[in-house]
């Protein structure tokens, strides 16, 4: 190939991957930020921001570990913080804050959470930051809650994920709030039963049409080794009844015989749990994650997601270094579990992976597929320096109605198996990002 040409290459592919990252924006909400391990940043807060008409809500633990609540109009970076009388055990990374607004306004809080009695509030009136006193939602199967996490349905009533149980035996349970009722109601009691023997490390998205889709690894004991297999059910009725891919109808509970396999991942793979997921706008399921392939010595961040016709998988296959797996507790893990975005890029799927790499410094990184039909990934890094162990998560209703990326990042240290460090407060932040197209 003529010199030349190959510099006008090679000149192109940096402009391209230095805009990408300049097209990325950070602003300081607070300098409280609890930072002696992953609790504010890990991959399963729903939500750590959310948005709703034109207003975003954020959550965290200060360095008192309080929970803080604050809001501001999107378009601009003018805060309103409100420290409020709750405290979570910070010290725990699973015990993390998950917030919701829903359809009429009201700011909705789950907190501290580990094999546990519910920590719920809701906001006093639409719009507000103060907190009421602590409720119950059904009253029952409430003295064992772990990872609360809140979607929103398009009739602005809210769903309520949560494990009821121990990890290696517990089930999932769903809870409904109807906003014209205010009332909580039960959906699913034990929608995927582990049969005491184990349970499922869930993740979820809600697609604007309204189908709720879930992906889960089963996982037979605490240790994190035990992780195999990806499978998929949907609900296009508020998640009462539930489907695999292709339409046939689950008889409830799902479990790990009659569940939909998208893949086949043996246990000791490094297979992670609790993960990602993202859908587009025709209802296309996607799952982002990662795990080592047979023979191979390197966990890969993997998408496995539905075609017309089948699932398929990719293997983004740049990473270099290895490591494993096992053991219990909240570990210190040299890469972040993944989020996923995906838009229409021309009559292509551009698809965006975001995740942390100990190979880049362990900062905010993106890998950029403008189109899905080829596996041609341009990686940069969104910010200029390292987050620590921090996980992503991001606003769900401000990408699905303005194509807006809005990121929650706190450099964070994570001591491995559920150890706390002796780190100083560190900022809190959020990134914005969108598509050049």
């Amino acid at each position: 190939m003529n010199r030349k040409i190959t510099f006008s290459i090679i000149g192109f592919l940096l402009f391209a991957i230095t805009a990408m990252a300049q097209n990325a924006n950070l602003h300081t909400v607070a300098n409280n930020g609890w930072a002696n391990n992953s609790v504010n940043t890990v991959i399963f807060r729903k939500n750590a921001l959310t948005s709703y008409k034109g207003v975003q809500y954020i959550a965290y633990y200060d360095d008192e570990q309080f929970v803080v609540l604050g809001k501001r109009k999107i378009k601009t970076q003018k805060w309103e913080l409100l420290r409020t009388k709750y405290k979570g055990d910070a010290s725990d990374a699973h015990k993390s804050i998950s917030i919701m607004v829903d359809g009429a306004g009201i700011l909705h809080l789950a907190w501290g959470q580990h094999n546990n009695k519910l920590n719920y509030a809701k906001a006093i009136k639409a719009g507000s930051l103060v907190m009421g006193e602590k409720l119950e939602m059904i009253g029952e199967k409430e003295t064992k809650v772990s990872y609360p996490e809140f979607y929103k349905l398009a009739n602005g009533d809210v769903l309520f994920f949560y494990r009821d149980g121990g990890s290696g035996n517990g089930n999932l349970m769903i809870n409904r709030y109807q906003t014209k009722t205010q009332k909580w109601i039960r959906v699913q009691d034990n929608l995927i039963d582990g049969e005491g023997k184990r349970n499922a490390y869930i993740q979820t998205t809600v697609d604007v049409k309204g189908t709720i889709h879930v992906s889960w690894v089963w996982r037979e004991s605490p240790d994190v080794a035990s992780n195999h297999d990806l499978c998929y059910a949907k609900s296009t009725d508020g998640g009462l009844t539930w489907q695999k891919s292709d339409g046939e109808k689950y008889q409830l509970p799902i479990n790990s015989a009659n569940a939909e396999y998208a893949l086949k991942i043996p246990q000791n793979s490094e297979l992670i749990n609790q993960t990602s997921m993202f859908a587009d706008e025709n209802g296309f399921p996607f799952i982002a994650t990662y795990w080592r392939e047979k023979g191979e010595t390197v966990p890969q961040y993997h998408l496995v997601y539905k075609s017309q016709a089948q699932w398929e998988v990719k293997n983004l296959g740049f990473r270099k270094t290895g490591f494993t797996l096992s053991g219990g507790g909240t570990k210190k893990i040299p890469i972040a579990r993944p989020q996923l975005i995906a838009w229409k890029n021309g009559k292509n799927i551009a698809v965006a992976l975001i995740y942390r790499d100990i190979e880049r410094g362990s900062k905010v990184s993106m890998a950029l597929n403008n189109n899905l039909n080829n596996n041609n990934w341009e990686i940069s890094d969104l910010t200029e320096t390292s987050v620590g162990e921090w996980e992503p998560a991001y606003d769900t209703d401000l990408w699905a109605k303005e194509k807006i990326m809005n990121l929650f990042v706190q450099k964070v240290e994570q001591v491995d198996g559920e150890g706390k460090a002796n780190a100083k407060p560190t900022l809190i932040q959020v990134l914005t990002w969108k598509p050049f197209n």
